[in-house]
């Protein structure tokens, strides 16, 4: 679909989830361990463009929705490349057992594996806290700049209504639903090597 006109009638929930997953699929591509300096460059840019035009977008605006379905593009462009992580392998299984819509529960895991994965990605988070427009960014410590990032992702989940828990969580399911994260095809790509128990314990962590 080449025709953000296209875009203009879809609900504001539904642009915030779909921007949200966008948002994702540029955070994983730029943390990979399949990036390179092309999939980054798409990254960065893409999160860039969603910083700046995702509220206006859930807002309605019609400028702003064209520019989220190319912003959309550009994050597909990182991935396809990049490959992705275990925010992706977490959500999968989510969406089959629950129903749960894939942006909402991309951005509810983002900033907990963002966390979790923050060791393993050298200064790739000061260019993330840069790019969601954080200031004074190259003045901070690299503790800062990495907690700098995943606040800055929580607030844009939260400015476009993404709740902050998921309330459907089982703990009877955490077996499941761990297995088959650890088992999903993007696992691979994530940064910092994980285990089904460990990915069990971050799921723990969103009840």
């Amino acid at each position: 679909i080449v025709d953000p006109e296209l875009t203009y009638t879809m609900p504001a929930k539904l642009c915030a989830h779909t921007g949200m997953d966008a948002l994702t699929h540029c955070m994983e591509a730029y943390v990979s361990t399949c990036a390179s300096m092309f999939t980054d460059a798409n990254a960065l840019h893409g999160i860039r463009e969603i910083v700046e035009w995702l509220p206006k977008s859930y807002a309605g605006d019609h400028e702003a929705r064209q520019h989220m379905h190319e912003a959309q593009c550009i994050a597909g462009i990182a991935f396809s490349s990049g490959l992705l992580g275990i925010v992706h392998s977490m959500a999968h299984p989510l969406g089959a057992v629950y129903d749960t819509p894939h942006g909402v529960a991309n951005a509810i895991i983002l900033p907990t594996v963002m966390e979790y994965n923050a060791d393993c990605t050298g200064e790739k988070y000061r260019e993330i806290a840069r790019a969601m427009g954080v200031e004074g960014v190259d003045s901070m410590t690299q503790a800062e700049y990495r907690r700098a990032a995943i606040d800055a992702v929580k607030k844009l989940s939260k400015d476009v209504g993404i709740p902050e828990k998921l309330d459907a969580l089982k703990e009877e399911d955490l077996p499941f639903l761990a297995e088959s994260a650890y088992a999903d095809a993007c696992r691979p790509g994530n940064p910092r090597d994980t285990s089904v128990e460990e990915i069990k314990q971050l799921y723990l962590s969103l009840m």
